[in-house]
């Protein structure tokens, strides 16, 4: 006999719950920010660069009757991410849910790419991650439980040509992850990613049409795929109905790795 609640989807609410999402003042972040909230979680809005896109993220969650805070941070630093880390326990008590999107792209040919873009794209990516985790698996310990969630890509899982410092900053998410599940889980901590494959965001929009098709052809779906896609699968993955799923890489790319 089935269970209503599974039926109903209702285990997947995450109401009382508090979500940090980094990178979330557009794309993917975003999608993710508004789809915790609308699941009832209240959300720590990270941004870098735009703090007037984060607002708008916080203004469209309270628009639904949700609640938000924005917090700026550059991810990448370790000292910064611990003060952040501390603030947000400070405005709301308690992270249950860490969400490490906040990632930035410098493609280039291997035998071109500088150093500084190499760097900037690992400091970032995977450095950021790490931090975040860092300072967050503390405050979970405590509360005896937690749900992190980090954003690979299809790139760290197949490589991709241009963008070596990319797939090795997302390659590195995916061992970060199972590293960081495999320390966390007698703590009732999971720990999780998402390699989504070809979304449409900024990031996507700015390819060529001969790119674009390029991607397609290799997506055995046949398209692109929304910044909603990855929020769901976020949402479940932050949700007691993923209670015992850690170390594990969610592919959302309509099929580009299978």
């Amino acid at each position: 006999m089935l269970d209503n609640q599974a039926v109903t989807g209702k285990n997947l609410s995450l109401a009382g719950k508090v979500a940090v999402v980094t990178g979330a003042s557009r794309g993917i972040g975003r999608a993710i920010a508004c789809a915790m909230a609308a699941e009832g979680a209240a959300v720590a809005i990270n941004y870098n660069g735009s703090e007037a896109r984060a607002l708008e993220v916080k203004q469209e969650i309270e628009a639904a009757g949700g609640r938000a805070e924005v917090f700026q941070c550059n991810v990448s630093d370790f000292a910064v991410c611990e003060n952040f880390i501390k603030e947000v326990l400070t405005v709301f008590g308690k992270i249950d849910i860490l969400v490490n999107n906040a990632g930035i792209t410098k493609d280039g040919l291997l035998m071109k790419m500088s150093e500084e873009d190499y760097d900037a794209v690992l400091n970032t990516n995977l450095k950021g991650t790490f931090n975040c985790i860092r300072f967050t698996a503390r405050q979970m310990i405590r509360q005896k439980g937690g749900h992190i969630i980090n954003m690979a890509s299809v790139s760290g899982v197949l490589g991709n040509a241009g963008q070596a410092n990319y797939a090795a900053s997302k390659a590195g998410v995916i061992g970060l992850t199972k590293s960081a599940a495999r320390e966390l889980a007698s703590r009732g901590i999971t720990v999780n990613a998402i390699a989504p494959g070809f979304i449409n965001t900024e990031m996507t929009a700015v390819l060529s049409d001969k790119v674009k098709e390029g991607a397609v052809s290799q997506i055995p779906m046949g398209t692109f795929g929304e910044p909603e896609d990855i929020a769901q699968a976020a949402v479940f993955l932050a949700s007691d109905s993923a209670r015992y799923i850690t170390g594990q890489v969610l592919c959302v790319d309509g099929g580009m790795a299978m």
